[in-house]
């Protein structure tokens, strides 16, 4: 089956606070939102204690045209894919020796923060010598569940092809998206809450042959759910101005009314019980999110901890932010067959699952 066979994440520039970037939110807003004191309260409340960023803070005080926006998201998501697939191909806590870009198949690119066509894995193939018979397949649209997506991608094209090494790379840069005319709670939640990553997963069929040593997670099947008439839940309004978030107050609801069926669903088809999950590896969308995830799925906080852990260093960065739960994941010690899910939802309303099994 196939397997993942090493991971990389990189760490955006801008470092902040949470409580710096809350008093740079209540500079901005000031006498725009009615009772704004009361509502800066989720930046406190949400469990972040830090959150990197691709521009300074200064570069939040100014006015940005959506084609401004737009250019720095292609000239600094390029350099983000190229840094994040070099660290993944000479990571050498999982591979023993270096992959070039010319023994890779295909490449899956994940984003939802920016526009560019073509996409940015093709700027990256002008950089990095990857084959000029690369298969490219950019996924837009799919949120913060585009991380599993883009491995379950991955996984049906290892299916299909199991002597292929797959790249998924996925690059948010949700700062450049940041409104400050825009006075909605949907805006604020999402102040408090987003932030930008990059990571990159190598992906490889059953008959590619490498040097490991340590158990590795191999994927053993994929299900995606959609939830009808649900896209006001999350995504963008696609203003003048650029992306408006979309963040619905009812997310912890559906989640802990919709998501344990899902799931329940999903396992079934493996006899597999979620008691028998030893690594959740979650997409921290928020602090109540995870609530609602142990809720629907009666698990305690000692499943969620990780991805707590990644929201609290790193906010929820969309796409990327479930793979920095499985670099994590995939750093532990494990013994032979633990069972792991991984998890992740998004707009549609949607979520991606993939079951786990640390193997050698």
């Amino acid at each position: 089956m196939p397997k993942i066979s090493s991971i990389g994440t990189y760490t955006p520039p801008f470092s902040l606070a949470q409580s710096n970037i809350e008093q740079l939110t209540k500079e901005l807003f000031q006498h725009k939102i009615s009772r704004l004191e009361r509502l800066l309260k989720v930046f406190e409340n949400g469990e972040i204690e830090t959150r990197n960023f691709c521009v300074p803070p200064d570069w939040y005080r100014e006015d940005h045209t959506f084609e401004e926006r737009n250019e720095l998201y292609i000239e600094l998501a390029t350099k983000y894919s190229v840094e994040v697939i070099q660290r993944c191909l000479t990571n050498r806590t999982f591979l023993s020796n270096d992959l070039s870009t010319e023994d890779i198949d295909a490449i899956i690119f994940v984003s939802s923060t920016g526009i560019s066509t073509p996409s940015i894995d093709a700027r990256v193939m002008n950089i990095l010598p990857f084959s000029d018979q690369l298969v490219r397949i950019p996924i837009w649209g799919l949120g913060c569940a585009g991380g599993a997506g883009g491995i379950s991608r991955a996984y049906d094209y290892c299916k299909a092809y199991p002597h292929a090494k797959v790249l998924v790379v996925c690059i948010e840069l949700c700062s450049l998206t940041f409104q400050k005319d825009d006075y909605s709670k949907s805006n604020l939640v999402g102040t408090s809450l987003f932030a930008d990553g990059a990571a990159c997963v190598l992906v490889c069929g059953d008959k590619v042959e490498l040097e490991q040593s340590m158990y590795l997670p191999h994927i053993l099947g994929s299900g995606s759910k959609w939830m009808p008439n649900s896209e006001n839940v999350m995504g963008w309004n696609v203003k003048s101005g650029g992306l408006h978030v979309v963040f619905s107050k009812s997310i912890p609801v559906i989640i802990s009314t919709w998501l344990g069926p899902f799931i329940h669903e999903f396992l079934s088809k493996y006899n597999i019980q979620p008691d028998q999950i030893g690594n959740f590896v979650a997409h921290p969308g928020g602090k109540k999110v995870l609530n609602a995830y142990e809720e629907a799925l009666q698990l305690t906080k000692a499943h969620t901890n990780v991805s707590r852990e990644i929201l609290k260093a790193h906010g929820n960065m969309s796409s990327p932010t479930v793979l920095y739960v499985l670099e994590q994941f995939m750093h532990k010690e494990h013994t032979a067959n633990t069972y792991g899910l991984m998890v992740a939802l998004g707009p549609g309303f949607s979520g991606e699952a993939l079951l786990l099994e640390w193997r050698k």
